[in-house]
């Protein structure tokens, strides 16, 4: 029997606490009507033996404290609440322990933004990490020897997994909980809590707001001059004379201020309109395409399907307004 701890964290969101006890637990349902024994045994710890989450909205009732917890064999972070900053500090005594963890073997999973509880620890250095794809860059700059995987909903990392934002989080524990006791099982829970077992990214609902936080107004120039003009066909060289400079120095220093080349940066801008557009309006595909800027149909719906992971098509049947 595994023994699946759940670290509550102090300003922890109930809504990434929860499903975790209820899977294992729910897991162990099926199990018995099977006939067979329980596989996990599933308790919270935490600092306290009483925790508030949503600020203060619910308390939850710890089963150990840290120092009181059994074998921990697979230990979860769930999201924090609110103030990152405020939230980290809060939860600073429980990084040693968590390091410690880990050192002696135990499985580590954050769910969501449940990874700045890893990055505090030190255990996402030297790492690739999933978390919420609204903190991307946040995560980047508070743990730099880490490697934000965007898009992906799953990352496992030797004995260390992360999921995406928000529901991705089931689709971890879906994965965790078919390595331990298979793919029937899994499948299973996966029906009775209606979650799409197989699915991999989050991209789809990935909203590319720019990434603005630097000092370098050149650029903020071209990214801002890029979102007006997307449709336009202005090439690197048009940029950098904006800036008046060469067009190695433009490329370098927008790589630098954005995480993004000029071109990565000009496609995620195209796509995202492309996906208000087949969101929001009735116009065909290939209206939509040239709207944005492309003009090869194949050029159009392969870069589309490497933003969102789905075609233009797939796209519209899952998000369109059905007003």
């Amino acid at each position: 029997m595994k023994n699946i701890a759940i670290y509550v964290p102090v300003n922890g969101v109930i809504e990434a606490i929860t499903p975790a006890y209820r899977l294992f637990k729910t897991a162990n349902d099926f199990l018995a009507m099977q006939g067979q024994p329980p596989a996990f045994q599933v308790f919270y710890v935490g600092l306290h033996t009483q925790v508030a989450a949503n600020d203060g909205e619910y308390q939850i009732n710890i089963h150990y404290t840290l120092q009181q917890a059994p074998k921990i064999d697979l230990l979860i972070l769930p999201a924090i609440y609110g103030d990152i900053d405020i939230a980290l500090q809060n939860n600073q005594k429980a990084y040693p322990w968590i390091n410690d963890l880990f050192r002696g073997g135990t499985e580590i999973a954050s769910l969501c933004i449940g990874a700045f509880i890893l990055g505090e620890s030190g255990l996402a250095n030297g790492r690739a990490c999933s978390t919420h794809w609204a903190f991307y860059d946040t995560f980047r700059e508070r743990y730099p020897e880490s490697e934000v995987v965007e898009g992906d909903i799953i990352t496992e990392n030797g004995r260390i997994y992360s999921s995406g934002g928000a529901n991705s989080l089931w689709n971890l524990l879906l994965y965790l909980l078919e390595k331990y006791e298979g793919r029937d099982l899994a499948i299973q829970a996966a029906k009775f809590f209606a979650i799409d077992l197989d699915r991999k990214s989050q991209s789809p609902f990935t909203i590319f707001t720019g990434q603005k936080r630097h000092n370098d107004e050149d650029i903020l120039m071209i990214q801002q001059y890029i979102e007006n003009n997307y449709a336009l066909k202005t090439t690197i060289d048009e940029l950098a004379g904006m800036t008046s400079t060469s067009r190695r120095s433009l490329e370098r220093r927008f790589k630098n201020a954005t995480n993004n080349t000029v071109v990565a940066y000009l496609q995620r801008v195209r796509i995202e309109a492309a996906k208000r557009s087949l969101e929001l309006s009735r116009k065909n595909v290939n209206e939509v395409m040239y709207e944005v800027g492309y003009s090869d149909v194949k050029a159009f719906r392969d870069v589309f399907k490497k933003v969102t992971g789905l075609t233009p098509i797939e796209y519209r049947s899952k998000y369109a307004s059905r007003n």
